[in-house]
């Protein structure tokens, strides 16, 4: 039986360990503390705040940084806003909001029509779209039948070809309807799902759906989630099941006018006990039953204090380097690689900033790593007065790391190649991003390796890795750990 007395630690005040404490006091618990070691919440949602000038007036509005959109099977990310009191925009917006209109360019500044059979158009062209509209349904099907089960929040089983977790479908998606379908444990068994342990590139070739990775390469590889090469497609599908993919093509998404940390801000103010920041974690240790964690405050000083659980949701391979991680978690942990995911906010030469979101899909390949594949204009009405965000990968399994400087000025050189001069730079950052494992340590068990480990020392592994590294995912993941363990 629960004791709901326990005083818990959780490590992290982005979205996990917000999520983490929100769902806590949703089942009772109210002695827990959120240690954040820096001076705001939300993680990767970081959206700061800039002043802009439109037609001679100034004003301030708010730019993205990490996360950008939601979409309706943004189930946890919905229980996030009805408890902060804080909702999204869209898909249909009004002139002033934020939306996520975009358009695709050539390497040459040119306007890319490639999925309208109106423009420039050749039969190679029209019989491209029709092949990839079969091919679309193709997989819609096979993953509600041969695939059944692949759509449910995590990866527990997957290795084994079974299946075990919340359904995060609607109207009938995974056994799920809209009315029950969060939480909705569905659980199975389904060899087929072995393939999803094989690179996405791979997994479309044996399924011949090889096209559909001209839909699903811009919102997964351009927002810094990877190359299809190296990436399982457990982490591809999960992300964008058919029914998230299906809402990017046909623009059904959300956004939140205040950005996408405003969730968070907003649920850390109304907890019982809200985060407490710039506070680090410097030493985590588990005797007999007990944790007892180091924490250093802003003024340097450090106190222990003693706990009856932890919930760790910051990433799993720094564990080591602060806690007493015994040999199996240094084990595990360690096969955990990210990308490296670098971004900035830039104002454009005067009349030169781009007026809508593009993609740049010949810089989304391993050939290009480093160059800028996406740019994302938040605020329309601003026209060509509007700052846009930049977004490059610095990595790619088997070949050198880019130089963070090296990928700034491929960035810079990218943006001026198809019209947009940068003018200056209000931000940059380098972004710990998407942890995940290898296909190899995917198939293997990893995460069924994991599972096996939560509980252990009274210590609780949430974030990211659990399922995905957008928001909606790893908001679920700790809904879900909550719910299995506390």
């Amino acid at each position: 039986m629960a004791n709901l007395k326990e005083r818990i630690c959780i490590i992290g005040g982005g979205p996990a360990g917000l999520s983490a404490a929100m769902y806590l006091e949703k089942k009772g618990y109210e002695n827990y503390v959120i240690y954040e070691k820096l001076n705001k919440v939300g993680g990767k949602c970081w959206s700061p705040k800039m002043k802009v000038k439109h037609n001679g007036v100034e004003e301030e509005k708010s730019f993205e940084t990490g996360a950008i959109m939601g979409a309706i099977t943004y189930h946890a990310v919905s229980e996030m806003e009805e408890f902060g009191g804080y909702y999204h925009c869209g898909p249909q917006w009004a002139e002033k909001e934020p939306n996520m209109r975009r358009e695709f360019r050539t390497l040459d500044g040119k306007v890319d029509e490639w999925n309208n059979p109106k423009v420039d158009f050749s039969f190679k062209k029209l019989f491209g779209l029709l092949k990839l509209k079969k091919q679309m349904k193709k997989l819609n099907k096979i993953m509600q039948t041969k695939y059944k089960g692949y759509d449910c929040y995590g990866h527990l089983g997957v290795a084994k070809g079974e299946y075990y977790g919340i359904s995060k479908g609607v109207d009938g998606y995974c056994g799920a309807t809209k009315e029950d379908s969060f939480p909705n444990y569905i659980k199975g068994t389904n060899p087929n799902l072995k393939d999803l342990a094989l690179p996405f590139s791979e997994f479309c070739k044996i399924n011949g759906v090889e096209e559909v990775q001209r839909i699903w390469i811009a919102p997964f590889t351009s927002f810094g989630y990877g190359y299809f090469d190296e990436i399982p497609a457990a982490l591809v599908m999960k992300y964008l099941d058919v029914t998230t993919a299906i809402e990017f093509v046909h623009m059904g998404l959300w956004t939140w006018p205040e950005g996408t940390q405003q969730i968070y801000v907003h649920v850390n103010e109304k907890l019982k006990h809200p985060a407490v920041l710039e506070t680090e974690v410097v030493k985590v240790e588990r005797p007999d039953g007990k944790i007892k964690v180091t924490i250093k405050g802003k003024d340097g000083k450090t106190k222990v204090e003693e706990f009856d659980k932890l919930i760790v949701t910051t990433p799993l391979d720094y564990f080591k380097d602060y806690a007493d991680a015994s040999d199996e978690e240094k084990e595990l942990f360690s096969k955990i690689v990210h990308e490296r995911y670098i971004d900035y906010i830039a104002t454009f030469e005067e009349g030169k900033s781009p007026n809508i979101s593009g993609y740049l899909v010949e810089n989304m390949v391993p050939e290009r790593l480093g160059h800028a594949m996406v740019y994302y204009n938040r605020w329309q009405y601003l026209d060509r007065d509007c700052p846009a965000t930049v977004y490059a990968l610095a990595n790619h399994t088997g070949d050198p790391d880019k130089k963070y400087e090296d990928v700034q000025k491929m960035m810079d050189e990218d943006m001026a190649r198809v019209g947009f001069p940068i003018k200056e730079k209000h931000f940059a950052q380098e972004v710990y991003y998407c942890p995940h494992v290898s296909c190899k340590d995917y198939a293997e068990g990893w995460y069924d390796r994991l599972e096996a480990l939560q509980g252990y020392k009274n210590t609780y592994y949430a974030g990211e890795i659990l399922s995905f590294g957008d928001m909606e995912d790893t908001c679920a993941a700790s809904k879900d750990i909550i719910g299995r363990f506390f």
